[in-house]
């Protein structure tokens, strides 16, 4: 029997099943083996992508956590969707969406529950753009157009608004755009802060005890959507934090200078580190392109990223368990590290 036999047959035993029976058993594959299987057949493909399967998947409480990323391709020249998703051996490896489209590599990004907003793009058909992608089925819907468009802009979500804080386009005067999510409308024109950001962009945002906190290129600040108001943090201003996230209202980056994960609690002001990590070993010290923090399931997690001479890109991500020990000190643990391409 030729392999395209017997993989016509193992296919065929599968889909004449009946339908509720083929629904319980992939509700019962891992999520991350979803973009591998839709490219088996249009069936299986309509199955993995069809709102049932959640609610099936949601029914027998077998919902995970999904790790996304956004990638350059240099071989497509696209930026692309992938997953991080766990191997048989309990590493990591990268798993290509083929369904989901290439995207704009600097529009802004925000994940919110099941979906992820993009706002923006570099050229006229994408600064007003807006979209948002369902991880459910992975599939991208359009939203109204941005009310103005932006460029070096940042977003976060403070109950259920989206806010979007960037440069006018083509201008130099910094303006905020507030989306709905619920309603999938644009809150009626836009904001200019009242707040001198000397001609500066923002760079990056996190919110923390519903505030948003911008760091611009020297300086950072923070809003308070209750208020309407602006002002500058002067101990945040203190170090140049990028790529940051935050777990349970702690701001955390890594320090590539002081080889250190820094805190930042907002509340007492005041900037740590997170002990008892080997940052040595964790973070091998090759020719670093970007190191980014990300909240991961109430833990943190690394992507890193090299590149040295000729030799291809590659990452490696790690995941971090956090724990708050007597006099507020934050631990860290590596629960797995592992190159990822």
């Amino acid at each position: 029997m030729t392999s395209n036999v017997r993989r016509k047959n193992k296919q065929s035993l599968i889909t004449s099943l009946p339908e509720d029976v083929i629904f319980d058993i992939l509700a019962r594959v891992p999520r991350c083996k979803y973009p591998t299987l839709s490219l088996v057949s249009k069936q299986l493909r309509s199955l993995v992508t069809s709102p049932e399967i959640y609610v099936r998947r949601s029914l027998l409480r077998v919902t995970e956590p999904c790790f996304y990323v956004l990638l350059y391709d240099s071989q497509s020249g696209d930026n692309r969707w992938y997953i991080i998703h766990p191997k048989a051996n309990g590493n990591r490896c990268l798993v290509l969406i083929h369904s989901l489209p290439a995207m704009n590599p600097v529009a802004s990004f925000v994940a919110v529950d099941t979906r992820i907003y993009v706002f923006g793009g570099r050229d006229d058909h994408t600064k007003y753009r807006a979209l948002c992608i369902d991880c459910r089925f992975h599939t991208v819907e359009h939203l109204p157009s941005m009310p103005v468009p932006m460029s070096h802009a940042v977003v976060d979500i403070i109950d259920g608004k989206i806010y979007v804080i960037g440069d006018y386009y083509r201008g130099s005067n910094t303006v905020m755009a507030v989306f709905n999510t619920e309603t999938k409308l644009w809150e009626l024109g836009m904001t200019k802060p009242n707040i001198d950001f000397a001609g500066a962009f923002p760079t990056h945002c996190v919110v923390m005890d519903d505030k948003i906190y911008v760091r611009f290129i020297f300086k950072s600040f923070v809003y308070e959507p209750k208020k309407s108001q602006w002002e500058m943090e002067e101990m945040l201003s203190s170090n140049m934090w990028s790529y940051a996230c935050v777990v349970d209202n702690i701001l955390y980056y890594y320090d590539h200078w002081g080889n250190k994960l820094r805190t930042y609690d907002p509340k007492q002001r005041y900037w740590g580190a997170v002990k008892g990590l080997d940052l040595e070993e964790l973070v091998p010290k090759r020719n670093i392109h970007w190191i980014h923090t990300v909240s991961y399931s109430g833990k943190l997690a690394l992507i890193i990223a090299y590149e040295g001479g000729r030799t291809p890109l590659y990452l490696w991500s790690a995941e971090i368990s956090l724990e708050i020990r007597q006099g507020g000190e934050i631990w860290g643990k590596v629960e797995w590290s592992d190159e990822v391409l």
